[in-house]
């Protein structure tokens, strides 16, 4: 067993055999367990809540350190309860009996769990049987309950222990998930407006977007999709909010990227909030399309935004906690300053506020050449008949270096270290085609379905899904090997998605061109590390020299938390919460939740976590301005 696997309620684990399961009715173990729980809650016996899981004391490796060998693990399964909001105003994963002992303990009777209904109605929102390997079997469930101040979603998993002679089904995993507050429902469907305007609608949206007489209640730094979706949230729950966008246009921050960009994830997961992309947009989308669309949808929102705008400055009124935001707005020639008096503040900039990362090495100074960062460069054709090197082997290194080789540019992939390496025609579908595809579930359904596994199992999960997508990816993994590119396994040998959570890099999604490498029209370079640069080359430590006339890093982003410095100073900075990266219960660093300032916040991800995520920074800011929020964040303290 990898030590990786040691959480997994494997059928050895729960002291069963292997057996078919083929006579199980999944609706039925669901409803009764589900029924069983609604009623526990309600008497508020935590005990009886616990009766219902298995039993197990077992806590994983902390992320932040080296994994033990197997052999030293302890081999029963674990158990999870992770909750978004729902019970503890947060985003929390609690692991092993005692932790959820506790937070039933302190938090059960508070919330007020009740009228637990299964989900069936919903598509692939059914109960389920389901067998990932021969030796993981469970039987899922979405249900539906209410709390005290709010409607609330869930998922469940179920997994066969042997009491008796019998097999009982008992809860290894449950997902409790925020989805509206009672009493300030979301203002769309039946609740959007039914007013008719008779020509004032244009002269009210100007007056909206201007913000003359008032401030608004929260300001937005950033119009990629991470700011666009949060303002669509916020005001569907009638928070008014203004996005500053830096760039001409929104999309510009994908506009202005490479020609080569598209997106690697498919078209199913990455719709926008309320709007999908129409059913004849292609699966992966070009940059620029993608562009087009979000400042459409922008204006189809009605959302409140200043392009050409710049925050140059925040500070926090320390006697009324406010946010005092200074914007410079260009116009034509002229450049105009505004204070905004706002109460929520959200980044919405990516990594480091869109600003790329270009390590320093001796010398650079003196390289007669550009020294560009991916962020910066547009098109292959810029540089036809100059020698080209590519510090950085992951995915804009990849899309950047293939479209130099397809016009025959002389190019070099310098790789720093391994890389690990997924195909999109079999690996990205076999990671997200049960939760998103053209016949799965529907898009809420498969957010809830990938939100209800906490990144503690994940760990397990996808070192096993690594295992498999490695197989289907053989002949691409090899046709590398041959070519001398050094393959990685990701963090902790778990790939992708775990390499995402952890440290946003340090892989490739894409349709790679193998023949590419192996034919020299793209060369390689890993034998040894940058040691500096001269007027007309890049030297390295083994003594070895690489000629250039452009250099392009395509090394990542910086920390989020330097745009945070930038304009909110340093105390801010060193004493807000960290941003991405997983905490000890595999929870994402910052994003989406209290960062330690009140009215700060920070708002990021890819379209897929911003399409969900988003709501939950908008239900958060609703509850304290509806003083619905009960004062407690259940702390990771306890």
């Amino acid at each position: 067993m990898h030590s990786s696997e040691a959480a997994l309620p494997t059928l050895t684990k729960l002291g069963l055999k292997s057996s078919t399961f083929d006579g199980v009715d999944a609706l039925n173990v669901a409803q009764h367990w589900l029924k069983a729980f609604g009623l526990a809650c309600e008497a508020n016996d935590v005990q009886a809540v616990l009766d219902l899981f298995i039993k197990s004391d077992f806590i994983s490796p902390p992320l932040s350190k080296p994994s033990p060998p197997a052999t030293d693990l302890n081999q029963d399964p674990s158990v999870y309860w992770r909750d978004v909001l729902a019970l503890t105003w947060d985003f929390r994963t609690l692991e092993g009996t005692q932790n959820i002992r506790q937070l039933l303990l302190d938090r059960l009777a508070v919330t007020e769990i009740h009228d637990v209904k299964i989900n069936t109605t919903d598509k692939g929102a059914s109960p389920s049987l389901q067998r990932p390997y021969p030796d993981l079997v469970w039987v899922q469930a979405l249900f539906k309950f209410e709390t005290k101040i709010g409607f609330a979603s869930g998922v469940v998993r179920l997994v066969p222990i042997k009491k008796s002679d019998t097999v009982k089904w008992k809860a290894h995993c449950i997902f409790t998930n925020l989805e509206d507050l009672k009493g300030f429902p979301e203002k769309i469907g039946h609740l959007r407006n039914q007013e008719s305007d008779h020509g004032k609608w244009e002269a009210l949206r100007s007056k909206e977007r201007e913000f003359v007489a008032e401030d608004p209640l929260v300001l937005i730094i950033g119009g990629g999709q991470s700011g666009l979706d949060v303002a669509a949230r916020l005001k569907s729950l009638e928070l008014t909010s203004l996005i500053i966008e830096k760039n001409e246009r929104i999309g510009d921050n994908w506009r202005n990227r490479y020609d080569a960009l598209c997106l690697h994830d498919t078209v199913w997961y990455d719709h926008l909030p309320y709007i999908p992309f129409p059913p004849n947009w292609p699966v992966y989308t070009p940059a620029r399309k993608l562009a087009n669309w979000l400042e459409g949808y922008a204006e189809a929102m009605e959302l409140n935004v200043w392009t050409s705008s710049t925050v140059t400055k925040a500070v926090q009124d320390s006697t009324t906690n406010r946010w005092l935001v200074t914007v410079e707005t260009k116009a034509g020639t002229d450049t105009q300053t505004r204070v905004f008096n706002v109460k929520h503040l959200i980044f919405a900039q990516g990594f480091s506020g869109g600003k790329g990362y270009i390590p320093q090495y001796p010398g650079m100074d003196v390289f007669k050449g550009p020294i560009l960062h991916s962020l910066q460069h547009n098109k292959a054709e810029d540089h036809l008949g100059k020698r080209v090197v590519v510090i950085g082997s992951c995915t804009s290194a990849h899309d950047i270096s293939v479209d130099y080789a397809n016009h025959d540019v002389d190019v070099t992939m310098f790789q720093r270290s391994a890389t690990y390496i997924m195909s999109v025609k079999r690996g990205l579908r076999m990671t997200l085609d049960d939760f998103y595809s053209e016949d799965g579930p529907s898009t809420e359904v498969g957010d809830l379905l990938v939100a209800s596994y906490p990144n503690l199992l994940n760990i397990g999960i996808s070192y096993r899904l690594t295992q498999k997508i490695a197989e289907a990816d053989a002949d691409l993994l090899d046709a590398l090997k041959q070519c001398g590119f050094r393959l990685g396994w990701g963090f902790k040998d778990c790939g992708f998605l775990m390499s995402a959570w952890a440290r946003a890099g340090g892989y490739y999604l894409g349709k790679l061109r193998t023949r590419t490498i192996s034919n020299c029209k793209l060369m390689l370079k890993n034998d040894s590390q940058i040691a500096s640069f001269t007027e007309t080359s890049i030297r390295f430590e083994n003594g070895s020299e690489l000629p250039a006339d452009v250099v392009i890093f395509c090394t990542g982003l910086g920390n989020a938390r330097d745009g945070i410095r930038e304009i909110c100073g340093d105390t801010v900075a060193d004493n807000c919460s960290p941003v991405w990266g997983m905490d000890e219960e595999g929870e994402l660093n910052g994003c989406w939740r209290d960062m330690g300032f009140e009215g700060l916040w920070y708002m990021m991800g890819n379209l897929a976590l911003c399409r969900f995520y988003s709501k939950h920074i908008a239900l958060q800011i609703k509850a304290l301005e509806e003083n619905l929020f009960d004062g407690v964040r259940y702390s990771r303290t306890k």
